[in-house]
């Protein structure tokens, strides 16, 4: 078990594991998919959100298309995003997803999406905790109506 002591800086900051290879890899490559939905909505990679009077960082967030202010910088977003998506670490538990998923949807994520990077599976909660799980083909999110590959998320390059 760990103890508060061995928990780096990182991870009480943020209240989550430190990201694994492969977790960066499938972020990235999220990154680029949700890249190509620029016209509609902008992308955020590690944005703080402040809902609820808690601090939560979710992997990738999206909002509606936004101009982005590179010299007024914001450290904290109090306007609950579109799409959170959590990405599992190897020391995550599947309940503490779960947990921060369904926070987020009751503080007004319109729409969660829990990856798991072993299982090769993307996991869709629109509105509830009422999921449905891909892990072929792709999907649609129904909330922001865009359509991901599974392979684009965990095999690219085939």
């Amino acid at each position: 078990m760990e103890t508060q002591d061995s928990i780096s800086d990182y991870e009480r900051k943020r209240g989550k594991p430190m990201p694994s290879k492969a977790h960066g890899y499938i972020q990235l490559n999220l990154g680029v998919e949700l890249a190509a939905f620029r016209d509609q909505y902008t992308s955020f990679s590690e944005l703080t959100l402040e809902l609820d009077g808690r601090e939560i960082t979710p992997d990738l967030s999206v909002y509606p298309k936004t101009d982005v202010d590179l010299v007024h910088d914001e450290v904290r977003v109090t306007d609950p995003p579109l799409l959170a998506v959590e990405i599992a670490s190897p020391t995550q538990n599947v309940q503490d997803l779960i947990d921060r998923i369904e926070f987020l949807l009751d503080a007004g994520v319109q729409s969660c999406w829990l990856v798991q990077p072993p299982l090769r599976t993307v996991t869709l909660f629109p509105d509830t905790l009422d999921g449905t799980t891909v892990s072929s083909g792709s999907f649609t999110d129904p909330v922001l109506d865009i359509e991901v590959s599974i392979d684009a998320i965990f095999d690219p390059d085939e």
